[in-house]
């Protein structure tokens, strides 16, 4: 079996997911309604509503801490399959995850000095 028919498989359901969710993208645009309604307009930060009609704004600490967040989830993500296969890879895989390991510690440092962990 040559390269080409082994991926043929793959290509044959990306083509499908590709054509399904565009069908279903073409369905709700041709079928859905189009009510436009006060609320549906409205602005609003963060999926909350205003609390307040001084229309105060939510603090960029907010989305500081939810970019952290999500920086300590991918640290994560690559953390667990290298620990795995860190016993077989030996010595040439813990040097290969030094440098990545470096920069989430400066980072984390620099986040640190600059305040982006107190919560106020």
């Amino acid at each position: 079996m040559g390269t080409a028919e082994a991926f043929l498989p793959i290509l044959l359901m990306l083509t499908a997911a590709m054509a399904i969710a565009a069908l279903l993208l073409l369905l709700n645009t041709l079928l859905g309604r189009k009510v436009k309604t006060v609320r549906k307009l409205a602005p609003y930060e963060s999926g909350m509503p205003l609390l307040d009609a001084t229309r105060k704004r939510i603090s960029v600490k907010f989305f500081i801490i939810a970019m952290i967040f999500i920086i300590f989830d991918a640290e994560t993500a690559f953390f667990y399959p290298w620990a795995v296969v860190l016993r077989d890879g030996g010595w040439p895989l813990l040097l290969a995850m030094m440098p990545f390991l470096g920069i989430l510690v400066f980072a984390d440092i620099y986040l640190w000095k600059k305040g982006a962990f107190d919560w106020e």
